[in-house]
């Protein structure tokens, strides 16, 4: 049994501890959850699946081998999070719901620190990187390639052809249509339809997408 502990004790934090128990009751893999870290919360809180063990601090001085699962919304969040952990004891293990259906997982390229939720669908030919979120439901075509600290949330389609680079934001039930380029830092509002290639650092919102400043 391998310890595990979750970065983020809010609402997703606790998604994911269902998520971890699920594939306890249902897989091969066995984790000890042993709670959760978190920068923002006071050390011991608790929900009704852990108590908060510590922050960064605590993790960076960890004695003992640990896995980390981030559970935190942003990508620019878990990035920055992520660059600041130093202790070699600490990895980061893929973390795959068992109702996933990988259409051909040996022709699959799959990093680290990736967490996919519930019912995702993964074509042939796909590249994922480290540290994405892919939160229930996401469809991804084939030949896409989705770079690093991605969350992409629930219902999100992804036709193939399509490449996603690095801490983007892609908002609940929106779509990017084939052979489409979403850069880096970019927010797709919820709902958008991805008809053009992006630029990085801009929102885009509506059908068809269109940038927008805040």
């Amino acid at each position: 049994m391998r310890d595990i502990a979750i970065y983020g004790a809010g609402g997703f934090g606790r998604e994911v501890a269902c998520l971890i128990k699920r594939i306890n009751n249902e897989t091969e893999e066995c984790w000890n959850l042993i709670g959760f870290f978190d920068d923002g919360v006071s050390i011991g809180s608790s929900n009704e699946y852990g108590e908060v063990i510590g922050n960064i601090d605590t993790l960076n001085s960890w004695s003992k081998p640990l896995s980390i699962v981030f559970a935190i919304g942003s990508p620019k969040v878990v990035c920055s999070i992520h660059s600041k952990i130093i202790n070699p004891k600490i990895d980061f293990p893929n973390i795959i719901a068992p109702d996933t259906l990988f259409l051909d997982k040996d022709n699959v390229k799959l990093g680290y620190g990736n967490v996919f939720c519930s019912r995702c669908l993964i074509s042939c030919n796909v590249e994922i990187g480290n540290f994405n979120t892919l939160n229930g439901y996401v469809l991804v075509g084939h030949d896409t390639v989705i770079e690093n600290y991605n969350s992409i949330m629930p219902a999100v389609k992804i036709s193939g052809g399509v490449k996603i680079g690095q801490r983007n934001f892609i908002g609940v039930n929106s779509i990017i249509l084939q052979y489409k380029s979403i850069g880096d830092d970019t927010i797709i509002g919820a709902g958008a339809v991805v008809l053009r290639n992006t630029k990085d650092g801009n929102t885009y919102v509506g059908n068809p997408a269109t940038k927008v400043k805040y």
